[in-house]
């Protein structure tokens, strides 16, 4: 059974940020409650194809905003089965087949000698952290090394205006790293390094918490599921 999540943006702002509170920012905390994210989840899951990686909100901090999202990601196949990757086929902005055109290509040129390869479907984010909560389910999440040929994702996309603001997607080069996590594991994913999951047996959900210290992302955003 999922618990009730709150999430205090004040608070997560001070440990994940690491930016002392703006005198301009808000004067109260904000909660985001567990029906939001459920309401969230299934207006996703209803539409054709479901989404997968959701905003509830995108709060005006002050000095910085802060993203709270939800994502469900469904069961994978073997990383390397044709058409799924380390994002199980859903990171928004992914490369796609084919050559890359130079405007829209992004990270190595090559990859470094004898690096090691991640699954393909990683996608990193220049300038937000996110630090992952798993409330359901279970998968292999994967980081690490530098995406190799990748395709940025367009300047007027969800992912770029909503979700994690520019980003980049492909296949990751070097130190690769892969770990099991289920309900209650927290990851933080730093700014540019690139991430995507694999071996998800069935499902796994997780919140999202993003701050954003440049503001690329759409001011004062709200998830239409959540307005009245």
């Amino acid at each position: 059974m999922k618990k009730s999540v709150l999430v205090c943006a004040t608070c997560l702002a001070g440990v994940f940020a690491g930016t002392a509170f703006a005198q301009s920012g808000p004067k109260e905390a904000i909660d985001v409650t567990h029906a939001e994210v459920e309401a969230v989840l299934k207006a996703g899951a209803a539409r054709t194809p479901p989404a997968v990686d959701q905003t509830l909100r995108v709060i005006d901090m002050g000095k910085y905003s802060m993203s709270v999202a939800v994502i469900h990601r469904g069961a994978t196949r073997a990383p390397n089965a044709a058409g799924r990757g380390a994002g199980g086929g859903a990171a928004p902005g992914g490369a796609g087949r084919g050559a890359v055109p130079a405007a829209d290509a992004c990270g190595l040129a090559e990859a470094p000698a004898g690096a090691q390869a991640s699954p393909p479907g990683m996608i990193e984010h220049s300038q937000t952290t996110e630090t992952y909560i798993v409330i359901s389910g279970s998968g292999t999440l994967v980081t690490g090394g530098e995406i190799v040929k990748g395709r940025k994702s367009g300047p007027e996309s969800e992912v770029t205006k909503i979700l994690n603001g520019p980003s980049c997607s492909g296949t990751a080069y070097g130190n690769i790293v892969s770990r099991n996590v289920t309900v209650g594991d927290i990851t933080v994913i730093p700014a540019g390094v690139p991430h995507g999951w694999t071996n998800i047996t069935d499902h796994v959900d997780y919140l999202s918490v993003r701050p954003d210290p440049d503001k690329v992302l759409e001011h004062g955003y709200v998830n239409p599921a959540l307005k009245k």
